[in-house]
């Protein structure tokens, strides 16, 4: 900032600092756990007074637990520390056919879940999410439910909270988070999918330490997510890594976005679908879960390179002689 026409630096709260201490304490103890308070100082390099105030807030939030005592040669006995595992959230995953209704702990167990097909009626799949949640709610059995994380397949916009559109099921400027805070009770995050595969990446320690990666997701379509410097790239309007939108053949295939030619209706399971219909196979509709099960069988149709099933598309569609 300018302050009489001279550069400064404004520096972070105390409050900014405590709550990044607060959740370098919390992930290492649900990475490294069971472990001491001495060992949390050395990982950290916090002082051991700032960790033993953490520590004792985070008990008495519930949040972590106090569990068995080591052994020394000499000294005070540590006692070890774990997440509490009595903390869940509910975890939900919409995709365009299919949404998944899952109760995890602290840890990131699944302790119960449900599949069901996803409605194209926006407020059918609102209703059928509340009923969900609801049940999931009763089967955590006196556990303290955190809140409700929703990953969704389209454009999401994290300044109004709102979903913006999802091409593959025509969901769009959609206030999905309010009805169901006001139906369950429960804080309610929403996030693009694909981000939050970057985030559960780096969360479950599975990028390798790596700061900066791009995830891509593939299913009913083709999502990106991009970290950069350690820190999740949204963009403007939460836009940042809509890759599966960028066309590659403006005379290819018509997208649900109303484009064509983009990334995914070439390289999704959507498209390794219609490829196999327009290879000119004549056994129903299959999905594709059947095709994979199908390649693993030899099927020839579901094996054959790109450029072998171009050349039987085209084959396809000439004008019989």
């Amino acid at each position: 900032m300018l302050a009489g026409g001279k550069r400064t630096t404004q520096g972070a709260s105390s409050e900014v600092v405590r709550d990044i201490n607060r959740r370098l304490v919390l992930h290492l103890i649900r990475k490294r756990h069971p472990i001491s308070r001495a060992d949390l100082a050395r990982l950290s390099g916090l002082q051991r007074s700032t960790i033993s105030l953490i520590v004792e807030q985070l008990i008495e939030e519930r949040w972590v637990i106090e569990g068995a005592t080591g052994r020394l040669p000499r000294g005070r006995r540590p006692t070890f520390l774990r997440l509490n595992d009595e903390r869940v959230i509910i975890g939900v995953d919409v995709r365009p056919t299919q949404t998944t209704v899952a109760l995890a702990d602290a840890n990131g167990r699944f302790l119960s879940q449900e599949l069901m097909e996803t409605p194209h009626d926006p407020k059918a799949g609102i209703a059928v999410l509340i009923d969900s949640i609801r049940r999931m709610v009763r089967a955590a059995e006196g556990r303290v439910v955190e809140g409700v994380g929703i990953s969704l397949p389209g454009r999401f916009d994290p300044a109004q909270d709102r979903l913006v559109f999802v091409p593959n099921l025509k969901w769009h400027d959609l206030d999905i988070r309010n009805p169901l805070v006001e139906a369950t009770g429960l804080e309610v995050e929403l996030e693009n999918a694909a981000n939050a595969c970057v985030l559960s990446a780096v969360w479950f320690d599975h990028s390798g330490g790596a700061r900066n990666l791009v995830v891509v997701t593939v299913s009913e379509g083709i999502g990106t997510g991009v970290l950069a410097n350690g820190q999740l790239v949204r963009g403007l309007h939460g836009m940042a890594g809509e890759f599966g939108h960028v066309p590659l053949d403006p005379q290819g295939p018509a997208c649900g976005c109303g484009g064509r030619g983009c990334w995914e209706v070439f390289a999704s399971n959507r498209a390794a679908l219609r490829y196999y219909h327009e290879s000119g196979a004549r056994d129903g509709t299959p999905g594709f879960i059947d095709l994979l099960n199908r390649a693993d069988l030899g099927d020839a149709r579901v094996t054959l390179t790109y450029k072998e099933l171009k050349s039987l598309i085209e084959a396809a569609k000439a004008p019989k002689q």
